[in-house]
């Protein structure tokens, strides 16, 4: 995945600091993601969630709201409908460089301006909202203790997340002015509400709030035993993966953007982000795979190994020459099934016992034949296994050749 800084200007004219996230290959879509109250553009959740979206086609800006993060502008001069006009001011900038968003993606209060913004959005064709609340004045209970200083003074002091922020009396009237009903009930788009129903910070009755008012198409997922913060890894690789997915139905494929990408004809394998030994595979610039290695090899166990996607590759292979043998000689084979597993082991040739002697790799095949199959066409049919091309290549003598490639794509 590559990662390239953004800039646009917010609503009020200050710098707003972004990240655009490249696919490797070609971009399906884009989409915005907006954070959650107080957040940043660069806490996990936004960043794994963007990140696997990238590597599986989507292109995703996330930027820091005005007063924020890496953003210009001052905090407590901000409020919701500031943060819906930093949306939409996003949204052009995305659409200036040709890459119009359709998918809108929020975090928690972020969830709730999306779902306010989209309505005047030309070209939007799906919003997902995770852990977000029905109505942004859910936010002030996190202020219950100020609040009465707030009204008293004009302004206080609030620690969130263990950070001071400076929350205004024009914060709490934008909140109490806004009514999220009527704009979730115009959408006009897809709606994918997304929330864990053990979130302590927002409820999940919040979530049926929305998923109420919204019209169809809309779909509920739970999170099961995600927190509010989306913080477990594989919680957000989960989201990434069910929106990118849930979104294919819905979005357009975007002209083809001039960006580096897998050509055609190459198994392009990057490192994911977040270091550790996950790897995003792009092929023939449209498959999108990832391997890994399991927890007590120091890997995440978030994909297969290595060794397992080449005995995926010979089972495969395998199963695939079975029935091209089978439609070709008319036989009643109905399935076929391929269990492969492989190991390390030692030649067994009397020759090199002892000592340092070498070990060779094993796949073993267990291949189940259903249909109304004579033994000789059994037979026939295992033989037919050993002659699968890469059955083949693993038993020839395979050459690599490795050239070094200067620059960051090719």
């Amino acid at each position: 995945m590559k990662t390239e800084r953004f800039e646009f200007s917010g609503h009020d004219g200050s710098v707003l600091a972004a990240r655009l996230d490249w696919p490797e290959g070609p971009v399906r879509a884009s989409a915005i993601l907006a954070h959650c109250f107080t957040c940043s553009k660069d806490i996990p959740a936004a960043r794994r969630i963007a990140g696997r979206l990238a590597a599986l086609g989507i292109a995703v800006l996330r930027f820091d709201f005005t007063g924020l993060g890496h953003s210009g502008g001052e905090f407590a001069n901000t409020n919701f409908s500031s943060n819906v006009q930093d949306l939409h001011a996003a949204v052009r900038a995305l659409a200036q460089r040709g890459m119009a968003p359709q998918l809108l993606i929020g975090h928690s209060l972020g969830g709730a301006a999306v779902l306010k913004a989209a309505p005047d959005i030309s070209g939007l064709r799906a919003v997902v909202t995770v852990g977000a609340p029905a109505d942004p004045s859910h936010v002030l209970k996190h202020l219950s203790q100020q609040l009465e200083e707030i009204r008293r003074l004009g302004s206080a002091t609030v620690q969130l997340g263990g950070r001071p922020f400076n929350i205004r009396q024009q914060f709490l009237d934008d909140i109490d002015a806004q009514s999220m009903q009527a704009a979730v009930g115009r959408l006009g788009v897809a709606l994918l509400v997304m929330h864990a129903p053990n979130d302590l910070t927002v409820g999940i009755d919040q979530a049926a709030r929305i998923f109420m008012a919204a019209k169809h198409p809309k779909s509920f997922v739970s999170l099961d035993q995600a927190d509010h913060l989306v913080s477990r890894e594989e919680d957000a690789e989960y989201v990434a993966e069910v929106v990118a997915n849930w979104s294919n139905r819905y979005l357009d494929p975007l002209p083809r953007i001039q960006k580096p990408e897998a050509p055609e004809g190459v198994v392009r394998v990057a490192e994911a982000q977040g270091g550790g030994f996950k790897q995003d595979i792009t092929i023939n610039a449209r498959h999108q795979l990832v391997a890994d290695e399991p927890i007590s090899m120091g890997g995440t166990d978030l994909g297969p190994s290595p060794y397992q996607l080449m005995s995926a590759a010979l089972g495969a292979c395998t199963a695939m020459t079975l029935r091209l043998y089978a439609n070709h000689k008319k036989l009643p084979l109905t399935h076929v099934v391929c269990d492969m597993t492989h190991n390390k082991t030692h030649l067994v040739d009397s020759q090199q016992l002892g000592a340092g002697r070498p070990q060779v790799d094993v796949f073993t095949r267990r291949i189940r034949m259903d249909g109304e199959l004579t033994d000789e066409q059994r037979a026939a049919l295992l033989r037919m296994a050993d002659k699968c091309p890469v059955h083949q290549t693993l038993h020839a003598q395979a050459v690599v050749q490795t050239e070094l490639v200067t620059g960051a794509h090719s």
